[in-house]
């Protein structure tokens, strides 16, 4: 999160009992040269609206959802003006509970509806919506987005029955799901490991130029999906294009699309049956890069042969730092692995994330080190969800 950020924070604290939005508002205009779109300021690192109440009760419908979706790539803070105390949150769509106001006819292709303050979650997945947490807060949101928290939303506002269900596991599925850990060992010792590594390796050395312009790309979902195509995409013709589009610095990136499905790239063997997902780490960022739909992730397991690998790509300004190979059961990445529960629709185990500091460390000093024991676990903690 960027360092103005920060300065904002400490800027409004200092005023707190000003009670006054208007004078407030102003002052951090002037502050920190704000553009006014209606009610909300913005800067190229961040978007704020102002909103005043009598106490910390905090009804006041704060922003349009449409209005919101231009600014959810950027940090969206809502600063609630108190007699006493300017209160601050996160407002991106990952921590909006629901739509309210003129939402009977929202849908994913009919943006409608605002925010209430009360709309807003205090609390996300343990870590309170203070600023003192905003930049892990903003990281889980970046990976996730708004096309993606969109759905949600639109479940929670019009109990919509929601896409998709749950994965039910039969005592088959659940034996071949357990066995996983087992299963992604005994691949790591083989010389099918090898060979997916130096395949994917050998991919990463084609487009090496490419992948370090595809770095300086600011949307995180935009990036990823964009260097995750060009490594493992499977239609040649649409690779090069791709290609060609980053080096000459054509085209609208941010409107390229890939099917959102477990791995990037599958690799079949006699004895082993591989999805391995391509994640690009940009070293000097704190991000927390999106994991795996649990019940994704849960039906390929429960195939006999099935083994899910991450090949994560280590990237600095000037060169790629390095790439490694390892399994989702590897102890550091799967104990640093955040699951967003709480986040999903009512028919979905939910989404992980991972720990952005963790996969930094791996990629500098990668190893594969499984515990199967405290792998089963985990996987008995996402069945139950």
């Amino acid at each position: 999160m960027n360092r103005a950020v920060f300065e904002l924070i400490d800027y409004i604290r200092a005023h707190d009992g000003i009670s006054d939005k208007a004078t407030l508002s102003k002052l951090a205009q002037q502050k920190f040269a704000l553009t006014k779109d209606r009610a909300v300021y913005y800067s190229p690192h961040y978007a704020i609206r102002f909103s005043s109440t009598r106490s910390n009760s905090f009804s006041n419908t704060v922003v349009a959802l449409s209005t919101l979706q231009k600014y959810d790539e950027i940090p969206f803070i809502v600063c609630q003006v108190t007699p006493t105390k300017n209160n601050l949150y996160l407002a991106n769509t990952t921590f909006l509970r629901k739509i309210s106001h003129s939402s009977q006819e929202f849908r994913v292709d009919n943006i409608k509806g605002s925010i209430n303050g009360s709309d807003i979650v205090r609390t996300f997945n343990d870590l309170p919506n203070e600023p003192e947490y905003f930049e892990d807060l903003f990281s889980i949101h970046a990976a996730i987005g708004f096309s993606e928290n969109l759905p949600r939303l639109v479940e929670a506002t019009n109990n919509i029955v929601p896409f998709g269900s749950k994965f039910s596991i039969s005592d088959n599925s659940l034996e071949a799901i357990l066995n996983a850990p087992a299963r992604a060992s005994r691949f790591l010792q083989s010389s099918e490991y090898n060979c997916l590594r130096s395949d994917l390796d050998s991919r990463v050395s084609r487009v090496t130029d490419a992948i370090l312009v595809a770095g300086l790309i600011e949307n995180v979902n935009v990036r990823g999906r964009v260097i995750e195509y060009m490594i493992a995409g499977e239609n040649d013709e649409i690779r090069n294009q791709l290609i060609d589009a980053v080096l000459q610095g054509q085209g609208e990136l941010s409107k390229f699309r890939t099917t959102n499905d477990l791995g990037d790239y599958t690799r079949v063997f006699d004895q082993f049956e591989t999805a391995t997902d391509v994640k690009t780490k940009i070293m000097v960022l704190n991000s927390n890069p999106k994991a795996y739909n649990i019940d994704k992730l849960l039906e390929y397991l429960s195939k006999d042969k099935s083994v899910f690998m991450f090949y994560f790509i280590g990237i600095e300004p000037d060169k790629i730092v390095n790439q490694v190979l390892v399994s989702m059961f590897q102890v550091d990445l799967m104990n640093s692995t955040i699951i967003l529960r709480h986040w999903a629709g009512r028919n979905s185990r939910g989404v992980t994330q991972f720990q952005g500091s963790t996969l930094n460390n791996l990629i500098l000093s990668p190893n594969n080190h499984i515990n199967i024991h405290a792998s089963r676990a985990f996987l008995r903690q996402l069945i139950a969800l």
